[in-house]
């Protein structure tokens, strides 16, 4: 065994008692967990080299910026007019609610990249729908969790942003972000698809009706109030969507060289124009001192998820710097395990690790190797880097004991802990199951 491997062994025993015995915060861990292996591998005099590494990588601060993108967001209220017309057009059908939360879920995602922020914002409408149309409340609280889950799959969450530095760092060049995304994408319908059946069958089992008439806002005005802020997905999007099939054809028979800065810029300018449309569309329901106050709150949410992610990065950092990564690849491959075999082992790992880490941090230490060893195989490269946000961020958001989605959901529909744990396994044992079936490449994935 590689003493490296110890060294990870050491990280995740701090992180667990810190984090689970000590009970200090998520970010306070990752530090701690960082000075640690700075000790393990003696690079006292580079403390800070790592430190100010991370704090120049432009991919740590788009990260950032889409986290204060999903609270201005929320401070706007753009997201309620988008959930009532979601609850408009299928809260009629039998289980409305439940597909209402699918959907909205999905929507939420592709806008803040925010499990536990998805539940936050959806969960509010969906969970007190789904338990009035006959839902058990833990059943609607792991519903809702499962699907907001999703948003740490669907760009431009941060954990797709981490996972595509990881690829860029295993292959030694840059890709475009856009053709990552897209990718991930062709990850992320089957997963949305997985959790349209599964509320379905649910559904069925439970009987579940149609949302109350009272509950079901007037589809006609609902559209007229909130058919702006249904192109905040567009304009999120559109630019990617434009670099990826117009860079060679178009950017760069007119920017030259430039179009790769386009591209490698889109992440950072992206959510600032997300952030003005809505603060225009959404000016007359907002008071500049209110939008202040509520930002001012929301500083003391982004600020640890934001301090996580940076400690994780500086970890990664060093972890490149030394090798580490590289001689724990190098181990597992020995193993001389097929692709088959890491499909089933690479996803139980990552549930593991999701008990006590966040996904983002997971993919920053962890994403290179895994995409190493699953190459070393035999594996697509590319089609393990853009499943690392389905086995990482998504699991990590309903993986007890850090499951950030579920407590969320369980408060706002008052579920008893036992009942809820109990079938959210049901839950995570599906989404494990299609990660195995993705890895193995049995199904077709755009943009692979």
């Amino acid at each position: 065994m590689p003493v490296e491997l110890l060294y990870i062994f050491g990280l995740l025993a701090v992180i667990c008692v810190t984090f689970l015995l000590l009970k200090r915060p998520i970010y306070e861990c990752m530090f701690y967990g960082y000075v640690l292996m700075i000790i393990c591998t003696a690079e006292y005099r580079n403390f800070f080299t790592y430190i100010l590494k991370t704090s120049s990588d432009t991919l740590f601060y788009a990260i950032i910026a889409f986290l204060v993108l999903a609270k201005v967001l929320d401070a706007t209220h753009a997201i309620d007019s988008v959930i009532n017309v979601i609850i408009a057009v299928f809260g009629r059908l039998p289980g409305g609610a439940t597909f209402s939360a699918v959907i909205g879920s999905t929507f939420m995602g592709a806008l803040s990249g925010s499990g536990a922020g998805n539940v936050a914002t959806t969960g509010t409408f969906t969970i007190p729908a789904m338990k009035r149309s006959g839902m058990p409340a833990y059943l609607a609280a792991n519903v809702e969790a499962a699907c907001s889950t999703m948003g740490n799959m669907i760009p431009p969450a941060g954990v797709i942003v981490a996972a595509l530095a990881c690829y860029n760092e295993f292959m030694g060049a840059e890709m475009s972000q856009s053709t990552f995304w897209a990718a991930c994408w062709g990850v992320a319908i089957w997963f949305i698809l997985q959790r349209i059946l599964t509320a379905f069958a649910f559904n069925l089992c439970y009987k579940v009706k149609p949302m109350a008439k009272e509950d079901i806002p007037d589809l006609k005005e609902t559209l007229k109030n909130g058919w702006k802020n249904l192109l905040l997905p567009v304009i999120i999007l559109l630019p990617f969507v434009l670099d990826h099939f117009f860079k060679a054809t178009f950017f760069t028979d007119r920017l030259g060289s430039g179009a790769a800065n386009l591209s490698s810029s889109i992440l950072l300018f992206t959510p600032g124009i997300a952030a003005a449309y809505a603060l225009l569309v959404n000016r007359k329901n907002i008071k500049v001192k209110d939008l202040v106050s509520t930002v001012k709150r929301s500083v003391g949410g982004i600020v640890p998820v934001g301090a996580t992610i940076f400690f994780a990065y500086c970890i990664s950092n060093l972890f490149s710097a030394t090798n580490t990564g590289t001689a724990i690849g190098d181990y597992i491959k020995g193993w001389n395990l097929s692709v088959v075999a890491l499909a089933f082992l690479l996803p139980l790992l990552t549930a593991v690790l999701g008990m006590v880490l966040p996904g983002s941090a997971q993919t920053q230490i962890f994403g290179t190797t895994l995409i190493s060893v699953f190459a070393g195989a035999g594996g697509n490269p590319l089609l393990a880097a853009v499943m690392l946000p389905a086995i990482t961020g998504a699991m990590e958001g309903i993986t007890p004991p850090l499951a950030l989605c579920t407590y969320t959901a369980m408060g706002i529909a008052g579920s008893e802990m036992k009942e809820t744990i109990v079938n959210s396994f049901i839950w995570v044992g599906l989404h494990y199951v299609l990660s195995v079936v993705c890895l193995c490449g049995l199904l077709p994935i755009m943009g692979l």
